[in-house]
């Protein structure tokens, strides 16, 4: 089938949801993709972080056949041992206490949420319902995950939003303090806020928010959607800046290219859900939860979380000798690059048409390659981002 027929199906027959690059891709190996005419294309995006593994890799293409060949899916009203497995290893990665499976990150927030709400009126009665979240963050789609996210662009068309947010400045400390009132249940945060132009937060200003929450019974929730499962160098990113929060979400990466997303919860939080309190249909799934304890018993290994340190410092060293890059900002894995040029949209399509397969995120070009990808798809990949930015 022809990238045209394709693509007019797509208009006939889609929901013009997406604005989508001119590429149809149908398979791939490691980090590089095929079109439907046969060429190739360095991926740098790995599916927006989530085949962390790469395509088709074989340990895991081997544990979600066998699995779909041996229970594809059973529902959450019987035992699972893989959702067991799965929770089991999370839990004593993060040093968390248990694990509720669903199915992306903006499920995994919304969970997140109402464990938040729930604990406050299990222990304060109603009226402490308020979370805070950050100026540029995002936390989903949903109508509550976007009136969780602090991005004005996000907030229309849909209303009535889901009450109880306030945004507050990212490493302002102050405006934070001021966001702090008696009726606020938690504070949420991303440590390194993604789709908000990847922009980690300061030291100083994550220790005053955990000092605030313990202070004052306020619960600390950390959204790892995008940076968890090894993508920053750490297991999960908190555990790079000496946190341990209350709750903690986590999708993407998790399934190696599979729909699971996970909310972890501490000692404060692991009995706030009791049964009829949140269910899904299919979170947990067998075929899920065989592809992400795949990921789990390779991405957490001291080695593999110092090769992806390892490879986000030579990408960074690498990406300082291309003309056209003004900044470059992130950790590990999950790096963004602001243009000199400002044309990080224009650039993505270049290289779209010299090869090679990356990200924007506001004004800049972000790159989420898969864990796994070799130095020498890393070289071929840069060079094509070098020949582009600078032509």
């Amino acid at each position: 089938m022809s990238f045209e027929a394709i693509k007019n199906d797509e208009q006939q027959y889609m929901m013009h949801a997406y604005g989508r690059f001119p590429v149809a891709l149908v398979s791939g190996k490691g980090a590089v993709a095929k079109d439907v005419d046969g060429k190739e294309y360095v991926d740098f995006t790995s599916g927006i972080g989530v085949n962390c593994l790469g395509y088709c890799d074989e340990g895991w293409t081997k544990a979600v056949s066998t699995q779909a060949a041996t229970l594809q899916h059973i529902s959450n009203l019987y035992y699972s041992p893989l959702q067991t497995d799965v929770a089991k290893k999370l839990c004593t990665l993060s040093a968390m206490e248990k694990a509720f499976l669903c199915n992306s990150g903006a499920e995994a927030n919304e969970c997140a949420i109402k464990i938040a709400r729930k604990y406050s009126f299990d222990k304060y009665g109603g009226g402490r319902q308020k979370i805070v979240t950050l100026v540029n963050s995002f936390h989903g789609r949903t109508v509550t995950t976007l009136a969780a996210t602090g991005q004005d662009v996000f907030h229309n068309y849909f209303f009535p939003f889901t009450e109880g947010f306030t945004h507050a400045q990212a490493n302002d400390t102050d405006d934070l303090k001021a966001h702090i009132t008696e009726d606020v249940c938690a504070v949420f945060i991303e440590l390194v806020q993604g789709e908000g132009g990847v922009m980690p937060l300061e030291p100083e200003f994550v220790k005053a928010i955990a000092s605030l929450c313990q202070e004052k019974d306020i619960l600390l929730m950390v959204d790892e959607v995008q940076t968890g499962i090894s993508r920053t160098g750490d297991f999960f990113c908190y555990q790079g800046y000496g946190l341990q929060p209350d709750v903690v979400t986590a999708a993407k990466g998790l399934g190696g290219g599979l729909p699971i997303g996970a909310c972890l919860c501490g000692e404060k939080t692991k009995d706030v859900f009791v049964p009829g309190s949140h269910g899904t249909t299919f979170g947990g799934n067998p075929i899920a939860c065989a592809a992400a304890k795949e990921v789990l018993s390779r991405v957490a290994a001291p080695e593999f979380l110092q090769e992806v340190k390892a490879k986000g410092e030579y990408i960074r060293e690498k990406l300082q000798s291309i003309g056209n890059v003004k900044e470059i900002r992130g950790k590990g894995m999950m790096i963004g690059i602001v243009t000199e040029k400002d044309n990080a949209k224009e650039m993505a399509g270049k290289c779209l048409e010299n090869g090679l397969l990356i990200l924007t995120a506001k004004n800049l070009l972000r790159l989420l390659p898969p864990l796994t990808i070799t130095y020498e798809e890393i070289d071929r990949g840069l060079q094509i981002l070098k020949n582009t930015m600078e032509a």
